[in-house]
């Protein structure tokens, strides 16, 4: 008897400003996943948030074209998110009718960002007693606020480098003690939107008289601001960290380095994500073996602590004194041809359709309910 392919319900774009990166991850995880095994039932979330239903041919052609970025086509037909026996449905709207009802077992968020990485989506899916690729409500929440994230590393015993974080009002109540506690960290410093990701919005201020604009760019994409202290001199090393099976404990990838060839940048949006930038990937880094096992260890330490499940990707700051720092949690990471994860991954010794069934197969082993 034949096998019935698992239906997955592949779900990107969005209304975070991570819209175009969710569409080049959306196609590289349609162009690499085994068809013999899965069968994508796609739903693109147009910018405007309506959900709409994408062929997956058309989500396979995702890709930087002539340097511009992928968007979900608003002309697609609308979709809805309906529970079924299996799991979910997804369902086509016509009008008032609804056709062409797809039940689906396990839905994969591939939305970065704010409304779809923070526990919005993640609590739709639990509400309807569906199955998902990833972390569950609060440890997205807690992972996409790095605020909330950096206070929550620090209570469990985390190492976390010195931050400074604010609201909007309290930006404009008193700029001057901002500008002191800021300066109180130590230049340069990292100003970011709290609950952003992808390096958008994010600026490095040497100068104090450049810390208002970096603060005005920030909040463009989040009226919660993050300043870090520049951990000058530091590696900036990320490890990819998996869920265990069956209660055994998560898997961490070798280390991966980020190497910024101009010393005055950093790894910013068109680094991540558009070609023939001042950057390049170590995969994987250089370190001695004992570094590298302590560097793994701390990434399995810091998903567990944080309750993550599925995946997740840890950045860390490795400093010359041979002192770590664990500097964000990312639940979940792009998937593009760029990006660490897979590659990371691909190192150790997983390929890239063999890491998509894995994620799927740990979603679909999950309990549904509280765990």
């Amino acid at each position: 008897m034949t096998q019935q392919p698992i239906r997955v319900a592949l779900i990107f774009g969005g209304v975070s400003s991570e819209h175009e990166i969710s569409c080049l991850t959306a196609g590289g995880v349609a162009r690499e996943i085994d068809s013999a095994r899965f069968e994508v039932v796609g739903v693109g979330i147009a910018k405007d948030g309506r959900w709409l239903r994408v062929p997956l041919e058309r989500i396979k052609a995702l890709e930087v074209a002539d340097g511009r970025l992928p968007v979900v086509d608003p002309d697609y037909p609308e979709a809805l998110l309906l529970r079924s026996d299996q799991g979910g449905q997804i369902a086509t709207r016509k009008g008032d009718r609804l056709e062409d009802l797809q039940d689906f077992d396990v839905a994969f968020t591939l939305l970065h960002g704010p409304f779809g990485e923070d526990g919005t989506v993640q609590g739709l899916f639990e509400m309807l007693a569906i199955r998902y690729v990833g972390a569950g409500v609060a440890a997205s929440a807690i992972g996409m606020d790095k605020d909330l994230m950096k206070r929550s590393m620090v209570a469990a015993g985390l190492p976390v480098g010195p931050w400074k974080t604010f609201s909007s009002a309290e930006w404009e109540r008193d700029q001057q003690r901002w500008a002191d506690e800021v300066a109180g960290l130590g230049y340069p410093v990292f100003v970011k939107p709290a609950r952003g990701g992808s390096s958008v919005g994010i600026s490095r201020v040497d100068d104090p008289a450049a810390l208002a604009g970096a603060v005005a760019e920030a909040q463009l994409h989040d009226p919660k601001v993050l300043v870090e202290k520049g951990l000058v001199g530091c590696r900036e090393i990320e490890v990819a960290v998996l869920g265990g099976h069956d209660g055994l404990a998560p898997r961490a990838s070798l280390p991966g380095e980020i190497i910024i060839h101009d010393k005055g940048s950093f790894y910013d949006f068109n680094a991540k994500y558009l070609p023939q930038q001042q950057v390049s990937l170590a995969i994987p880094a250089e370190l001695p073996a004992d570094t590298t096992a302590r560097l793994r260890e701390l990434a399995v330490r810091t998903f567990t602590v944080m309750n993550v499940e599925g995946l997740a990707r840890i950045d860390l700051f490795l400093c010359a004194d041979g002192e770590a720092y664990v500097n964000e949690l990312n639940t979940m990471p792009g998937f593009t041809r760029l990006s660490m994860f897979p590659q990371l991954w691909a190192a150790t010794g997983l390929s890239y359709p063999d890491l998509v069934a894995e994620l799927i197969e740990l979603a679909l082993a999950r309990p549904l309910g509280l765990r």
